[in-house]
């Protein structure tokens, strides 16, 4: 195992979650219901198979698209997410 891209995968995805929609989703979940554990279990098994979707997905584009492109696809993406939720339209 490579330690220094598990922590950077780990330290990258923390920072990223942290006071997102997601987060703020599971604290509402969690204030309306008696069973934390089954919310805290729910919400860990959907972030893990959408991080193993994520993971999966990579590495199949990244046998047909360079690196260099994937990481210019998904800059973009991520622009046209940004001025979408800026617009109210997502």
């Amino acid at each position: 195992m490579d330690w220094k891209i598990f922590g950077t995968a780990f330290l990258t995805l923390f920072l990223a979650e942290l006071g997102d929609k997601t987060q703020l989703a599971v604290i509402t979940m969690t204030a309306s219901t008696e069973s934390k554990v089954s919310v805290f279990l729910g919400a860990s098994l959907a972030l893990i198979v959408v991080t193993l979707l994520g993971v999966l997905l990579g590495g199949v584009l990244s046998q047909y698209v360079p690196t260099e492109w994937l990481q210019r696809i998904v800059a973009v993406a991520f622009i046209v997410i940004g001025v979408l939720m800026l617009l109210g339209k997502l």
